[in-house]
């Protein structure tokens, strides 16, 4: 049977194996990294930029999957608000 790597937490596209990248996340059937694909996202690479660079290797439908860990892997970041309610006026805490 050859070698899989491990899936990270339930997701299906993202996976996490010391065999794989040293262990950083990574996007199922790829060599591309969470974070290389969350870069060039905040860089203003589209989908199809992204394809263009790394040879159409990366399956759009692992997208979803990618913000979702981005978010959880942030979340402790966020300022916590009473009762876990989330408002949608600006923070007044100086940054």
């Amino acid at each position: 049977m050859p070698w899989e790597p491990a899936p990270y937490k339930n997701y299906h596209w993202i996976v996490a194996d010391p065999q794989l990248l040293g262990g950083s996340l990574a996007i199922r059937g790829t060599r591309l990294s969470v974070s290389l694909i969350l870069e060039c996202l905040s860089n203003g690479m589209s989908l199809d930029d992204i394809d263009e660079a790394f040879a159409h290797v990366f399956p759009h439908a692992a997208l979803p999957e990618v913000l979702k860990v981005a978010s959880e892997l942030t979340a402790p970041l966020m300022e916590p608000r009473p009762s876990g309610a989330v408002s949608a006026e600006p923070s007044t805490q100086p940054y």
